[in-house]
């Protein structure tokens, strides 16, 4: 069974270690490099001084997952949209945790005043995080071609959007 929760700091280490694995295995993320630990401290202060979820799915007593919505874009108008990001730990796909952890985002999001949850999916060749967000709701608003390139190759994002309330 899996609890969602908010993200706590000691939940940290165990988000940064789920994120490296994606940032040096795969191409889901456009980041090359794990960020610090510095940097996830301060991106929960951040979206929690945003009034933003930052949630982390605990199953068996690990952290099996983590979601978060953050700025869409940092021009003023745009304070009402949000991008999420949902990753879990590898082995624990296939469970319904990424959907606890989406809806739980949503819920968040929400409660924050939000209108508009932009999904950046990279074309990895899996259906699995687009699959995810059409079944919460999500419907497709474009196709970026070629905008990553990571490990050799260039990569297309499908962008899906997500109106709240």
């Amino acid at each position: 069974m899996l609890t969602v929760r908010p993200a706590g700091a000691g939940d940290l280490a165990a988000v940064a270690a789920i994120y490296a694995h994606y940032v040096t295995e795969t191409v889901a993320t456009f980041d090359e490099t794990p960020p610090a630990a510095e940097a996830w401290h301060a991106r929960l202060d951040d979206l929690g001084s945003r009034g933003l979820p930052f949630l982390v799915g605990e199953a068996e007593g690990r952290i099996a997952g983590y979601a978060y919505a953050a700025p869409w874009r940092p021009k003023p108008a745009y304070r009402h949209s949000v991008e999420d990001s949902v990753y879990l730990a590898p082995g624990w796909g296939g469970r319904g945790f990424g959907t606890a952890l989406l809806r739980g985002v949503l819920d968040g999001c929400a409660q924050a005043g939000m209108r508009q949850v932009v999904a950046v999916i990279a074309d990895t060749g899996s259906e699995a995080s687009a699959a995810l967000h059409r079944s919460a709701g999500f419907t497709e608003a474009g196709r970026l071609t070629g905008v990553g390139y990571k490990h050799g190759k260039w990569i297309d994002t499908l962008l899906m959007q997500y109106t709240l309330g």
